[in-house]
């Protein structure tokens, strides 16, 4: 491509994705009800008051209603001591009406959220957080995979992004997205390359990638500095600003630079409980193959 040719920039339509999903979702979840008599339970634990909480858990519930699952839901106050919220997560390990556990994060100060998470038992880990499930696709073995990531590689499955061989960049290295999305595309044979927002000359690192994925948490780190004509860029962020919601990634920078790019809102985002909702059967039914 000549040097400063234009690119037409294609937007990658997540919430389109994500009903594709949700309606897959729902149909499986009523042909187990006509087959087992049963229908997949999923629990959210809420511990706190925190606002932004309390919303992405009401989105959460009304996603499980809306696919027919059994809504299991426990909210805790903000001073719930380690003991408490462990009784709660024993409680729904035990029930067998529960296909799934998701422990809303952060959580309040003074809670060990790695040892909470991990008294979920690995077949109701559908958040993908417990120590165990990492380890399982550190080794690549199946199990249930953390929702962001997952989401992320299903839209570029759905777009039609050829993984094998490609130089893909991961800016972030959380432990609930960066890191699970550098070992899930290095097992569909990418080059992987994982950087953050301390990295040096960041510029430098991810101007050669093919794929760039983007979840520091940084609004707008990345601009058009950044990207080479034809990158197909994913922007994980999601921040609230006065003209509205923003991502890690300066969008209108990229157009005409970008081929293929995720909106802020729109993109990623739904994707989350689109996969929370997928894991949930998935869990679900690998309970039914041990009865």
């Amino acid at each position: 491509m000549a040097l400063g040719a234009a690119v037409m920039t294609a937007l990658i339509d997540g919430k389109r994705a994500a009903r594709a999903i949700r309606e897959q979702v729902t149909l499986e979840v009523a042909h187990s009800a006509r087959v087992h008599r049963r229908v997949p339970g999923l629990a959210t634990v809420l511990v706190g008051d925190d606002p932004a909480s309390a919303v992405y858990v009401a989105a959460k519930r009304r996603a499980i209603r809306e696919a027919g699952m059994r809504d299991v839901h426990r909210a805790l106050p903000e001073h719930a001591g380690p003991a408490e919220v462990a009784a709660v997560i024993d409680e729904l390990a035990d029930d067998p009406e529960v296909s799934g556990i998701l422990l809303q994060l952060p959580l309040p100060k003074g809670l060990d959220a790695a040892a909470l998470i991990d008294r979920i038992p690995v077949g109701k880990d559908v958040d993908g957080l417990t120590t165990t499930s990492a380890g399982l696709l550190a080794r690549g073995a199946d199990g249930l995979r953390p929702c962001t990531p997952a989401g992320v590689l299903r839209l570029l499955d759905i777009s039609q992004v050829e993984l094998r061989g490609a130089h893909a960049v991961v800016v972030g290295h959380s432990e609930l997205v960066g890191r699970p999305m550098a070992r899930m595309l290095l097992q569909r044979d990418a080059t992987v390359t994982v950087a953050h927002k301390h990295t040096a000359d960041l510029p430098a690192v991810t101007r050669p990638a093919d794929i760039l994925v983007v979840a520091t948490g940084v609004c707008g780190l990345i601009g058009a500095e950044h990207v080479k004509p034809g990158a197909v860029v994913v922007d994980v962020g999601i921040h609230r600003t006065p003209n509205g919601l923003r991502g890690d990634v300066r969008t209108r920078e990229l157009r005409g630079i970008a081929g293929l790019l995720t909106p802020v809102p729109g993109g990623v985002g739904p994707m989350t409980i689109a996969m929370l909702l997928a894991n949930t059967v998935l869990a679900f039914e690998q309970e039914q193959l041990c009865r």
